[in-house]
């Protein structure tokens, strides 16, 4: 989930509380590895939703969505022109949909937040493509994490990322956040904009990265439900997100199962 904020104070973390974070991390990461196994064609999203919500509860966590302002899930549920922020109900998936899932759950009073965007069935391969250039430029954003760097650092890269491949928008008025005791602190964490700015990220930092890519033009519409944002032009959307704490050997991605390893490998 994400909010607009304007501050931009940066709260470090102590290395017990990034272990604590990485255990709300994990329960986050298996809520959405159980819903991603179970996106299929006729499933509908209020059954994701009550896996996810079965996952963390059964963890001993607490689901940080429902409830939030008034929010009445554990996930959102965004499907095609849904960029985020979709409500779970009786809407059916059908071969050829897109639909990006995102979940945060809290455990021993630390929040976890993640999300992705899948395929339902057979899906036009420039889908396909929009949903790996937004993955992609997240671990791109990760990547850019290193002590001592500026935090505009992680948005020029997640950009760089994006234009390269291709003529896509960028939405800009959804953003990542810091996140510990709270779901969204300090700092807002843009997906663009130059680098070498904005305060220094220091050891303890940690974040949640989350680029929101359009298959049109970046701009967007809030829905009369009071949460759906869907696309202007009425084009397919992609998100995906992690929780990044911020080492002094690198970045340490505490809402996937290997800390971020593979990917950050290949990101380099």
């Amino acid at each position: 989930m994400t909010v607009f904020r304007t501050k931009e104070r940066i709260e470090a973390k102590s290395p017990e509380q990034l272990e604590l974070m990485r255990a709300a991390g994990l329960v986050v990461a298996g809520a959405l590895e159980r819903v991603r196994a179970a996106i299929a064609p006729g499933v509908t999203t209020a059954d994701l939703d009550a896996i996810a919500e079965e996952h963390i509860r059964a963890a001993g966590a607490v689901p940080s969505f429902k409830g939030y302002h008034g929010f009445p899930a554990t996930i959102c549920a965004s499907v095609n022109d849904e960029i985020v922020h979709g409500i779970p109900g009786d809407r059916r998936l059908h071969d050829g949909d897109l639909v990006s899932v995102d979940c945060g759950a809290i455990l021993a009073g630390w929040h976890g937040d993640a999300a992705f965007t899948a395929p339902v069935g057979e899906v036009d391969p420039e889908l396909l493509e929009l949903v790996r250039v937004t993955e992609d430029a997240l671990w791109a954003g990760i990547a850019a994490m290193a002590v001592g760097g500026r935090l505009s650092d992680i948005g020029h890269a997640v950009e760089q990322a994006v234009r390269t491949a291709g003529d896509y928008g960028i939405v800009e008025e959804y953003v990542g956040h810091g996140i510990g005791v709270e779901m969204h602190m300090d700092p807002q964490v843009p997906n663009f904009g130059r680098p070498g700015r904005g305060p220094r990220l220091v050891q303890g930092t940690v974040l949640a990265i989350e680029p929101m890519v359009n298959h049109g033009t970046r701009h967007t519409r809030l829905l009369e439900d009071g949460w759906t944002v869907v696309t202007h032009d009425g084009t397919h959307s992609a998100h995906f997100e992690h929780t990044v704490a911020l080492r002094s050997s690198g970045p340490w991605v505490l809402t996937a199962p290997d800390g971020g390893a593979a990917r950050l490998a290949v990101a380099g």
